[in-house]
């Protein structure tokens, strides 16, 4: 294995973090405060991480504002006020930006870079990092922020290169110029949540909008509104209490009204008004209607019936929401969308639905897609097909570990990371919501700033003790993976065959990748295995041989 080389004059770095988003922005704030030198590296030319990146018309987080941003500095959650319940894009990357400059953090990020190699030296136990733009550094630590929806992912269709049309995807959208669909023919492949939201802000601006469904999705409705100030004042008030709430007393790491009852002990009379409660209301709040949802075949077909039976009421066409109403999923087992009107959309005379299961595409063609039954003329193709989600950015960079170890090798079979945070045998590189960890099943701010107080916890305890090195024990990698599988068994989230397990890739294995216990248990998992002097981590001092702190 070839050296990197640094070309920081052998300036070596006590903090060197991959990604300049929530998590990246973060961790270098909470390096900072405790006296670490510190660099970010973004690929971007700003920050914001996915949401730099996801720039579509109609992009919008679905979990509420009031919930979704930082909760660590009391000052900075008092001082910023939202527009909306959910906040759009443009709303978030303004927060993002005046975070960043609030806290001074773009001092300490370097944009347009993208790290290419990371390699582990067992000489001097130190982390040797190459870059695109010829800069390599070398670190103490490598903290990987890089996101579980960073890498794109569009399929390989025959034909694609000879459209002449424009060709765009969702999670990677043009920053140089505004995309103006007035008067054009689009076509817009994925009705997963980007999917939905960029086909509901298309419709009415599109000649014609053409949907390629590969498969039927449950969505529920947003009921979006304008933030009110007596909203805004009964989070603002408790948010000490709320936060703490959320991170250990939650599974979402989202505070949502929740319901102790079986759907299975309600007569349909009352199974019925509470749907319709939830559905009014609005948000991914359904699905806690009822407290088996998400683990009982039954129940959870009470819920999606219902779903099913809406899609029915509000489409005018009975073909096109027979097309529309999932039938091959549990719901839930699905990242659940939360929509404007979406299924509204398809009573519009200039919008069109292909089932690609009934009608798969051939080709692309110069002029549009053609399918088994029909060529469809485009000007614009709109691609909302996802990620290669949490692995998929760790895999693109030639990660080595002890001994040259590659990381993509390592997970051949599956990501296996104890809790999700650091991988065996690659020690001091730490990956903020890895594969293993609640990361994308719930509120991801949340779930980042636990891992990135985690991680700042531990570099300080390994300093304050004289420790040079931290990895997991081999043994207890093992036994949480198995806890991973297990936990996400005892669910119906592993019948979903979604992008949580890697399904959505030709070749990927497939394992669901999350820790689907939540992260209320999950954040006092973390907290008991740092009382119990970082149980199930290996430690040392380089010189030393390595001792096993307290794995089992």
């Amino acid at each position: 294995m070839e050296r990197i080389m640094s070309s920081a004059d052998n300036q070596v770095l006590d903090v060197f973090v991959v990604g300049a988003g929530f998590a990246g922005l973060y961790m270098l704030h909470r390096a900072r405060k405790a006296g670490f030198s510190a660099q970010v590296v973004e690929a971007g030319p700003d920050v914001g991480g996915v949401w730099f990146w996801n720039g579509y018309p109609g992009a919008r987080c679905d979990v509420e504002s009031m919930q979704y941003s930082y909760g660590f500095d009391d000052e900075l959650q008092q001082e910023w006020s939202w527009s909306e319940k959910f906040a759009t894009r443009d709303e978030i990357m303004r927060y993002v930006n005046y975070v960043a400059d609030r806290l001074d953090l773009r001092s300490g990020v370097k944009v347009n870079t993208r790290v290419t190699a990371a390699h582990y030296s067992d000489v001097d136990g130190l982390w040797d990092v190459a870059t695109s733009s010829g800069e390599s550094y070398r670190c103490r630590y490598l903290i990987m922020a890089t996101g579980a929806l960073s890498s794109t992912r569009i399929p390989p269709i025959p034909g694609l290169e000879t459209f002449k049309g424009e060709v765009l995807h969702t999670g990677n959208w043009p920053r140089d110029r505004q995309i103006d669909f007035a008067g054009k023919r689009v076509a817009v492949i994925g009705t997963g949540s980007s999917g939905i939201q960029v086909i509901t802000a298309v419709a009415p601006e599109a000649e014609r909008l053409t949907v390629f469904q590969r498969t039927a999705n449950y969505s529920v409705p947003m009921r979006n509104r304008p933030m009110t100030p007596e909203y805004e004042r009964q989070w603002k008030d408790r948010y000490p209490e709320l936060r703490h709430e959320a991170r250990y007393n939650t599974t979402a790491g989202t505070i949502y009204e929740l319901s102790d009852r079986s759907a299975l002990e309600a007569t349909p009379e009352e199974r019925e008004a509470e749907f319709e409660r939830r559905w009014q209301i609005g948000s991914p709040n359904f699905l806690r209607a009822f407290k088996d949802i998400s683990l009982d075949e039954e129940a959870n077909e009470f819920a999606a019936e219902f779903v099913r039976r809406k899609i029915r009421e509000t489409v005018k066409d009975p073909e096109t929401a027979a097309k529309l109403i999932p039938t091959s999923h549990p719901i839930g087992s699905k990242r659940i969308c939360v929509d404007n009107h979406y299924f509204e959309v398809f009573n519009r005379d200039n919008v069109g639905l292909v089932s690609i299961k009934e009608e798969p595409i051939v080709e692309i063609t110069q002029n549009g897609i053609r399918t088994s039954a029909a060529e469809y003329p485009l000007d614009a193709i709109v691609f909302a097909t996802g990620y290669d989600a949490i692995t998929g950015p760790l895999n693109a960079i030639d990660i080595r570990g002890r001994e040259g170890r590659l990381l993509k090798d390592e997970w051949r079979d599956g990501p296996s990371a104890y809790l999700g945070l650091m991988a065996s045998g690659f020690p001091n590189m730490f990956i903020v919501t890895g594969p293993g960890s609640p990361s994308v099943l719930v509120n991801v701010i949340n779930a980042i700033e636990q891992h990135v107080e985690f991680i700042g916890d531990c570099l300080t305890w390994l300093r304050d003790n004289d420790l040079d090195t931290i990895e997991p024990d081999p043994e207890a990698q093992e036994k949480w993976a198995d806890h991973v599988d297990e936990v996400a068994n005892a669910t119906l989230m592993v019948r979903g065959n979604s992008w949580y397990m890697g399904a959505n890739i030709e070749g990927k294995p497939v394992r669901f990748m999350p820790y689907a216990g939540g992260i209320g248990p999950y954040a006092k998992k973390c907290q008991e295995i740092v009382q119990d002097g970082y149980k199930g981590f290996v430690v040392s001092h380089h010189s030393q041989a390595a001792t096993a702190n307290a794995a089992e």
